[in-house]
């Protein structure tokens, strides 16, 4: 019986862990967790609590449905990580007034002051990158059409 990892069995290069895009993209976010978790925990945020802060920094007052749609997660995935947010008194989630059905996220003082803090994250992240921001901004643009390309099928 041959030996299954003989040379005349060798995978093509289509299935070469090194030529997957899934994995340089999967190795490369373990990375970049990796390299945020001591930066997020400095502030006391995991990386999911730290992207929806990043939202809430940008645009207060978002309803639970378009802060979802802005990190493209359902509400089950969301509504635990808020409910920490809020047990840390970083956020308020409160009943739109005008539809009650609709619930709305307000940072508070204390999750307005925590953006201070969060300004050293992206020139640690830039430098550990050894990339240029060109390079950078170049890498995340394509990253997003990557992203949106794959979110119509």
């Amino acid at each position: 019986m041959p030996h299954a990892n003989n040379a005349a069995t060798a995978s093509p290069a289509a299935l070469q862990l090194d030529n997957q895009v899934c994995f340089a993209l999967y190795s490369a976010s373990l990375a970049m967790t990796k390299l945020y978790k001591p930066l997020l925990d400095a502030i006391g945020l995991t990386y999911p609590q730290y992207l929806a802060m990043l939202v809430l920094w940008e645009r207060d007052g978002l309803a639970v449905s378009e802060l979802g749609e802005r990190l493209f997660l359902d509400s089950g995935t969301l509504t635990p990580l808020l409910k920490r947010l809020q047990a840390q008194g970083l956020i308020a989630r409160l009943r739109d007034v005008q539809d009650e059905r609709r619930v709305r996220i307000t940072l508070t003082p204390a999750g307005r002051a925590l953006r201070d803090a969060a300004e050293r994250i992206p020139p640690c992240v830039l430098e550990s990158s050894q990339c240029t921001i060109p390079e950078l901004t170049a890498l995340t643009a394509e990253l997003q059409r990557l992203r949106d390309r794959l979110a119509q099928r």
